[in-house]
């Protein structure tokens, strides 16, 4: 397996409608791209607090942890038309984005 996750620093003027709005699309990802074996969201509207390391650098929202068959399914997935055009709405409500990509074997 293959874990993609996104941390996301969204400009301060944006709201919390906004934000949720965008990030709305990436609920059709597993059922569209191939290769997700499974999309972790957070509840609507989840912060990170304080003391848990990004909050410090502004990002404080998680938006997903996904899983993938394997890096190649990863790397598919960044490309696909459904995940760009997600990159393309959050991008005007986005000053930051932080992601980690790294296999991964599951619980041993």
């Amino acid at each position: 397996m293959f874990e993609h996750i996104v941390l996301l620093k969204f400009k301060p003027d944006v709201s919390t409608a906004k934000k949720e709005e965008a990030v709305m699309q990436v609920y059709d990802f597993k059922e569209n791209i191939p290769g997700i074996t499974q999309l972790n969201l957070p509840r609507r509207n989840v912060t990170l607090t304080e003391g848990e390391g990004a909050i410090s650098e502004g990002y404080t929202r998680r938006e997903s942890a996904s899983s993938f068959e394997n890096q190649q399914a990863c790397q598919d997935y960044i490309q696909h038309p459904l995940h760009q055009e997600f990159l393309q709405t959050i991008g005007p409500y986005v000053e930051g984005i932080i992601v980690m990509d790294y296999p991964w074997k599951g619980q041993e």
